[in-house]
């Protein structure tokens, strides 16, 4: 079943000036291996060779795809959502944007594996983002729930021998039941992997689903990594809508801010 990472192995966090470095903690789950490290002031999830989520104290942004799924939030044609479904809730990261962003909205994340949550909570400052967590696999979850939110985050992976792979295919079936838990003027967003191979394909697959299934679709990238992000709706805002919200980042995260690119699928 749906094992749900939120960020992929190409993506790990930003390098940071490496004061020390220490092993916080160590776990296996029946889903996962994780260890909890911090580099300075840095604290990171990683999980099989994969950071899987990061927290800095001073530091919002990071460069990779966490900024840019956050963004892709903040392009609701509507104005700001109010609520938001994470599938793939992971350790966070995004969530902490998203809560900086929009103070006022409603979180849901879906995470399948209770450690990584615990651990989360634990070194990670989860429950800061005031997020209202389910532990379930998160196409079960979708196919019980009846509740609808401006924004569904669909960032599911399983960790394979060598690399990450998508869960399932955002496509057909599986795309529309992501879209079932979608409010009138909301949106869909999407984490995807640019690399060759496997993730090419997956890739291909879901851009021409996204262009089949929606009237409008955009693609976020951030400075860094091997991800990009599609959002899609029957209306998708441009990336000047993201200026709303420069002002809430300071000068250093604002420079991050500025260098995701927002432009047509």
């Amino acid at each position: 079943m749906g094992y749900t990472p939120a960020v992929p192995s190409s993506n790990p966090p930003s390098p940071l000036p490496l004061r020390s470095t220490r092993t916080l903690e160590e776990r296996v789950t029946p889903f996962n291996t994780m260890a909890v490290v911090q580099v300075g002031d840095r604290i990171d999830l990683d999980v099989e060779g994969a950071t899987y989520a990061t927290w800095h104290p001073a530091r919002l942004l990071t460069g990779y795809s966490w900024d840019a799924l956050s963004m892709a939030c903040l392009l609701r044609s509507g104005g700001p959502p109010a609520s938001i479904l994470m599938l793939g809730l992971g350790g966070g990261t995004v969530a902490r944007q998203l809560r900086r962003f929009l103070p006022d909205v409603r979180l849901v994340g879906v995470e399948i594996d209770p450690g990584v949550v615990d651990v989360a909570r634990r070194h990670l400052h989860l429950d800061d983002s005031d997020v209202e967590v389910h532990v379930a696999d998160a196409y079960a979850w979708l196919a019980g729930s009846d509740e609808r939110f401006d924004v569904v985050i669909d960032d599911l992976f399983l960790t394979g021998a060598t690399d990450v792979v998508r869960s399932r295919v955002p496509e057909g079936d599986t795309l529309a039941l992501v879209r079932r838990r979608v409010a009138v003027g909301g949106l869909v967003v999407a984490n995807l992997i640019t690399d060759t191979g496997e993730h090419a394909a997956v890739r291909k697959q879901t851009r021409a689903a996204f262009r089949g299934a929606f009237k409008a679709a955009r693609v976020v990238k951030p400075p860094r990594g091997l991800n990009e992000i599609l959002v899609a709706g029957d209306e998708v805002a441009t990336g000047r809508a993201l200026q709303l919200y420069a002002p809430l980042v300071d000068a250093e995260d604002r420079k991050l801010f500025d260098a995701v690119e927002v432009s047509p699928l």
